[in-house]
């Protein structure tokens, strides 16, 4: 279909592809066995400017939006979701300065960022704390020329490898999630360290830890925006990665699409390859359908967000939740469709599928964001009355 993408998207989107194809392809089964983290890749990727798509001009970047962003991890996707989140979690550790940092915390920062100099990552969850942001434990405390984090957060995307972290902390306990706030902490910071690499069951290749503060000190001036804002700053700026999230499971869906019609078209069986089979047709047809209109939604929900758009919580929703059921749902398939040999490693669709499964989980499970979009649903409806 035509998305009617600008110049740029498109030079974006097609670069994006060739580097998939490249340079991820040819590696992406050795790092999932090893579980490797991409660093040529990443650098791959800089040398590209890719990392410069979600900064803007004045701070060196390319001044690219939401759609900008999805474009080049769907294509990233499409070959190693992998590698895809590894370079979008970036994106998403970044965007609490991006939205909220201070003129100099920008200037500091966003350049090396742009650059692929330094990677970054976001740090919300904690044991006690997935769905239920409220249960987070790890502290604050003020102390004179600054904060003194204390706690663990866990599961954290890009954990060991990134340079820079956004976390969430209480600054105020008794005050609940309402006093919690956002610091920026370096890696090299006394007091920080990391957990064990955790072993997943897919994205092997992205680095996931827990990372653990014991008397960490920051300084004063790595608060991100003011004290009591960092759960607001949290849903807001997940409301605005979600179509990310969305974009890695279109790709993912896609790549096991193409997968499978190859597939499909070799394998002989009764003669004739299996895609003239009308059962296979169906199946076919439906992932088809479904690929595309998940695009259509997270398309549509990144544009929103570009145009200015202030309220769209639920339409983020929305993008996410259909777009990572669309992506479980196709790989799955696929692997039917492959039959014994698609429970292959030797084939793509294993690793695929394995991959989907956390788009339904991470940046908020769809059960919760179903609830979410009832509740939006409910009070637009309660406007109405």
């Amino acid at each position: 279909m035509e998305y009617f993408l600008t110049e740029q998207q498109k030079t974006t989107k097609n670069l994006a592809r060739r580097i998939a194809e490249e340079r991820v392809l040819p590696v992406r089964a050795e790092l999932d066995e090893k579980e490797e983290f991409p660093w040529a890749i990443m650098k791959d990727l800089a040398d590209a400017d890719m990392f410069r798509v979600f900064i803007p001009e004045e701070y060196e970047g390319l001044g690219g939006g939401c759609l900008d962003l999805c474009l080049v991890v769907e294509e990233l996707s499409r070959v190693c979701s992998g590698v895809a989140i590894s370079y979008a979690a970036t994106a998403l550790g970044c965007s609490s300065l991006l939205e909220y940092g201070t003129e100099e915390q920008k200037r500091k920062h966003l350049p090396d960022v742009a650059s692929g100099g330094r990677l970054t990552a976001f740090a919300l969850t904690e044991a006690t704390a997935g769905s239920d942001v409220s249960a987070i434990r790890t502290t604050a405390r003020r102390e004179q020329g600054g904060y003194v984090l204390n706690g663990t957060k866990q599961f954290i995307t890009n954990g060991g490898e990134a340079e820079i972290y956004t976390v969430i902390a209480l600054t105020s306990p008794e005050r609940g999630i309402r006093g919690a706030s956002a610091f920026l902490v370096e890696k090299d910071t006394p007091g920080f360290t990391f957990g064990n690499k955790e072993k997943k069951m897919g994205l092997r290749a992205s680095a996931t830890r827990e990372l653990i503060f014991r008397n960490c000190l920051i300084p004063e001036e790595n608060i991100i925006g003011r004290e009591g804002m960092g759960f607001v700053m949290a849903m807001r700026l997940l409301d605005r990665s979600r179509p990310g999230v969305g974009a890695q499971a279109v790709g993912l869906a896609q790549g096991a699409l193409e997968a499978t019609v190859d597939y499909a078209r070799q394998r002989i069986q009764f003669g004739h390859p299996i895609i003239s089979l009308q059962a296979v047709q169906l199946m076919l047809a439906d992932m088809a359908i479904a690929v595309e209109a998940a695009r259509l939604l997270v398309y549509s929900v990144a544009k929103t967000i570009d145009s200015g758009e202030k309220n769209f919580t639920e339409e983020a929703a929305m993008a996410k939740v259909f777009a990572s059921d669309t992506a479980m749902k196709v790989t799955t398939d696929a692997v039917q469709i492959f039959g014994g040999a698609g429970y292959m490693r030797d084939y793509p669709v294993e690793k695929m599928m394995r991959d989907a499964k956390i788009t339904q989980i991470y940046e908020g499970s769809n059960e919760a964001l179903r609830t979410a979009i009832a509740f939006e649903l409910r009070k637009r409806k309660a406007r109405r009355e």
